[in-house]
């Protein structure tokens, strides 16, 4: 009887032991973060005030500018850029859009950006779970969209995606440093 209690007992201090060694890693200098459209959409759908239905999701890692001179030195001008930091920033659409003259389905695509000096050049591509632009594939580019630069007084330190009804649907904003850009979506 005593030997089929210690078997169970082996096991579990087996298993704590397992648990104990398992090693985190350190929070992110760039963390994750999420835009939704409607904004705040989570909090107003368990809230019963959603009044209108899931249009788009984006989920980004957000770099920081650290005293660091951003467009045209830590993200040169003419390349194309993650638009964020670590893993490619996705945008999920819940229902079909349109970017430019282009329809877009309902699905996951991944966005990227190249940075000119008075514009920027917003790249939808069906590429996804990518790290960066490394792989990035002009030929799996689905829409590419031009916005001009929109010089801000007060630098914004953090990176920052966020949507903003607008009559037609809503625009897709991008900040950084001194620029925002307004990239407008259809639905």
């Amino acid at each position: 009887m005593k030997k089929f209690l210690l078997v169970p007992i082996i096991v579990c201090c087996i298993c704590n032991l397992l648990k104990a060694q398992t090693k985190f890693p350190p929070v992110d200098k760039s963390p994750m973060d999420m835009s939704y459209y409607p904004n705040s959409y989570p909090v107003l759908k368990i809230q019963d005030k959603a009044t209108e239905p899931l249009t788009a999701r984006v989920t980004y890692s957000r770099p920081q500018k650290n005293g660091r001179s951003v467009f045209g030195e830590l993200l040169p001008f003419g390349q194309v850029w993650r638009l964020g930091a670590n893993e490619a920033t996705e945008i999920e659409f819940y229902r079909p859009v349109k970017i430019g003259n282009t329809k877009i389905k309902k699905g996951r695509y991944t966005l990227y950006c190249i940075p000119y000096m008075d514009k920027w050049t917003l790249i939808l591509n069906k590429d996804t779970d990518t790290w960066g632009s490394f792989k990035y594939d002009e030929t799996k580019d689905i829409v590419r969209l031009d916005a001009p630069i929109q010089k801000q007084n007060d630098p914004l330190e953090s990176f920052a995606i966020v949507f903003e009804k607008s009559a037609s649907g809503a625009n897709l904003i991008v900040g950084w440093d001194t620029s925002v850009v307004s990239f407008p979506i259809v639905f």
